[in-house]
């Protein structure tokens, strides 16, 4: 079989990623993983990497379709063991860029080299991008085996794009940049995997509170939560992950596909009866509109002006016996608190399911991740109007993950959810940070 220039620089690049990382040290980690908070703020998920040598930790917004990791490399930014990655070299062409920067017009510094690979960071948050040099450097990961901490590994040469201060407008406080876990080459979750040789699988468990931490799990399971002792990769339903062929990103090279995860619903029931939808905007047309995605930058879950309406509609006339109160943005549906139950899974309300491949494949949302107590005695439903055309017609926001466990599974392109785990008497904060392997 005849191999191509293209496709030796790519086996090449992936001996450059990985062979350093192995020949530090013999221990392979089953699965690296990083801690992730709620900030109370902006309610953007924040991670934290060590970076740099000598290493420094690095506060970034966790942006679960990123392309790739990002940093304002123009505050700050110095490490002895920062490479800028070359124009036209194997790692530019693992990235896909179609840019380099010519002459910088500044002295050397990161961020600002002459002949190097350029990429297309972007701030999900404010929709804004720009252009920044690719380049590597050395992370710091704890490592585990899924039920207990592990030791601290490295990655010597693990790519990132440099991006200018002013993306970091709209972030939250202290944060640098974004941990872009999406569907490419160079995102976190396929950089580590290739580091490493793990599975190319990762899973997200968000916490709901702002003083606990949640967790991202590069590699394999098992997912062991506190005080329970059960594995829940064993407990995950499966649907495809769907690839959707027009790129969602706010800035990309042309003829990229989006690196977002979307899934198939194929309809809404709220206590088992069905939403009245068109079913047209739940399918991703050839320019790349409609569909379901899932996302860590959205708050709360944006439907198409239409869906919403006929979400709202059909979840109040099930909860007629709940007084409503006067809304307030940005959610349209509050109802007085005092005249709602409590449950294992929050408030009692009508569960809406998400009907995915089939009648028996439903992803199941209680009162915990459909309602948001906004005061003491007011709850709203905890979805938001996204207008009459946008990008995506169904955004799954944070709230409706939290203490939910999503398994993404790049290398047969499918989606592993638990939903909630307050079912089964545990949350995402309950993973084990504290006992040494």
């Amino acid at each position: 079989m005849a191999i191509s220039y293209n496709d030796l620089l790519l086996f090449c690049s992936l001996v450059l990623f990985i062979t350093p990382s192995l020949a530090q040290t013999s221990f392979r980690p089953k699965a690296l993983l990083l801690p992730v908070t709620k900030d109370a703020s902006t309610l953007q998920y924040v991670t934290q990497i060590n970076q740099r040598t000598p290493l420094v930790p690095v506060k970034l917004t966790l942006d679960l379709g990123g392309q790739f990791l990002w940093v304002d490399c123009d505050q700050g930014y110095v490490s002895s063991s920062y490479k800028p990655v070359r124009c036209r070299s194997a790692q530019c062409n693992l990235a896909r860029s179609k840019s380099c920067v010519q002459s910088c017009f500044s002295p050397p510094r990161p961020g600002c080299n002459n002949d190097t690979c350029a990429h297309l960071p972007d701030n999900t948050i404010t929709n804004t991008g720009t252009s920044g040099e690719l380049a590597t450097d050395i992370v710091s990961i704890q490592s585990t085996d899924g039920k207990n901490l592990g030791r601290v590994v490295s990655v010597p040469n693990l790519a990132f794009a440099c991006a200018a201060t002013f993306l970091l407008e709209g972030l939250a406080s202290g944060v640098k940049g974004m941990a872009g876990l999406g569907r490419t080459r160079i995102s976190l979750p396929s950089q580590i995997s290739a580091a490493f040789s793990f599975d190319r699988k990762f899973a997200i468990c968000l916490s709901s509170s702002s003083r606990v931490n949640g967790v991202v799990l590069f590699g394999d399971g098992p997912y062991f939560f506190l005080p329970r002792d059960i594995d829940f990769s064993k407990s995950l339903f499966y649907t495809p992950l769907i690839l959707n062929p027009v790129s969602t990103a706010g800035a990309f090279f042309e003829g990229e596909p989006s690196a977002e995860y979307f899934i198939g619903v194929k309809s809404i029931k709220i206590n088992g009866n069905t939403v009245p939808l068109n079913t047209s905007l739940l399918s991703i047309d050839k320019e790349g509109f409609g569909g379901t995605k899932i996302s860590t930058v959205n708050p709360y879950t944006v439907l198409h002006t239409s869906i919403y309406n006929a979400l709202a509609r059909a979840f109040i006339k099930e909860v007629a016996n709940i007084p409503r109160v006067t809304p307030v943005a940005p959610f349209g549906a509050y109802f007085n608190s005092t005249f709602v139950g409590s449950t294992r899974v929050g408030p009692a309300v009508p569960q809406i399911d998400l009907v995915l491949q089939s009648n028996t494949v439903i992803w199941r949302i209680f009162g915990a991740n459909s309602m948001v107590q906004v005061r003491d005695d007011v709850l709203c439903l905890g979805f938001v109007d996204g207008g009459v055309n946008p990008r995506t017609s169904i955004v799954i926001g944070g709230h409706q993950l939290e203490d939910n466990l999503l398994q993404f599974d790049l290398a047969t392109s499918r989606l592993g959810f638990s939903s909630s785990l307050l079912f089964h008497q545990t949350t995402c904060a309950n993973f084990n940070f504290t006992s040494n392997a």
